[in-house]
């Protein structure tokens, strides 16, 4: 089988975690964000966007570094605007999500109760990139989390998991590695398709009634592979697929959450659905 180098990559920060390999950790990054009017716990929400909106990063991600681009766009367009770190693991800094999935999604259950008590509001919207985007499905079903939120946006969402084109699988012709992956970043395990939290999750149907749901893909994600394995199948779910709106998007997995001015459109189209506008090649704004 040939494997692109790209996609070999997407998993040697895991191989390196497991395998003990370390390199000296980046100083840390500094959180402007309340200064840029976000994660501001003084925030308000206005009458035109009444429920603050939850950020939650992906795998290898962190409260600041994933939303430097859609944070602002989010804020500049009103909405209060609020990001949480899960998934930590002992002695790794700055990257995130690595952590059990159910643990993860108490973590943002705490947080979302944290953000409603700072804004007076009764729901929030969560936005959610790779298993920011699935992971948030678990606090809705399990950790009370269906009477709390108003709409979930799945950028790149692993909701059915991942094979990652078939590279995880050469996990299984390695015990010893998938014992150390599976010990050491189990958040990582948790995503694998067929794993016994995305079985429990997807059990009886993708959805829960009251929710709003929108997925936003790429067909050239690389990560969560096949990518229509992100839609959702329910009565109130959008999903959509960044070429059909714009051919020539050739944003992959990690773009789409970090840059893709398609995707913050799409994503307030779908926060705000009573004043959405086309999503074209030209909705850079």
């Amino acid at each position: 089988m040939k494997l692109r180098w790209s996609r070999a990559l997407t998993l040697f920060p895991a191989l390196a975690l497991a395998c003990g390999l370390t390199t000296a950790a980046p100083a840390a990054a500094e959180a402007p964000t309340v200064r840029s009017g976000w994660n501001n716990f003084s925030c308000k929400p206005s009458a035109a966007h009444p429920r603050p909106v939850v950020l939650v990063h992906g795998t290898f991600g962190n409260s600041v570094d994933n939303w430097l681009g859609l944070a602002p766009y989010l804020v500049a367009r009103g909405y209060c605007v609020f990001s949480l770190d899960y998934g930590q693991l002992p002695g790794v800094p700055l990257f995130h999500g690595l952590g059990p999935v159910d643990a993860s999604a108490e973590q943002l259950a705490a947080y979302v109760d944290k953000v409603l008590a700072a804004t007076g509001a009764g729901k929030a919207d969560l936005v959610g990139h790779s298993q920011g985007g699935m992971m948030p499905r678990v606090y809705l079903k399990f950790h009370g989390g269906a009477d709390k939120v108003n709409a979930l946006v799945g950028l790149a969402p692993d909701n059915h998991g991942t094979d990652v084109d078939g590279l995880t699988r050469l996990l299984d012709l390695f015990p010893d590695a998938k014992k150390y992956v599976s010990e050491l970043t189990p958040g990582l395990t948790d995503q694998i398709a067929g794993s016994d939290i995305l079985n429990r999750l997807n059990e009886g149907g993708d959805t829960l009634p009251g929710i709003h749901y929108t997925v936003i893909a790429t067909r050239y994600d690389e990560v969560v592979t096949p990518y229509r394995t992100q839609f959702l199948d329910g009565p109130d779910v959008r999903n959509v697929v960044l070429q059909d709106l714009c051919p020539v998007d050739l944003s992959e997995h990690v773009a789409i959450g970090l840059a893709d001015r398609l995707a913050f459109h799409e994503t307030a189209n779908a926060l705000d659905p009573a004043h959405a506008t086309p999503t074209t090649c030209a909705s850079v704004g």
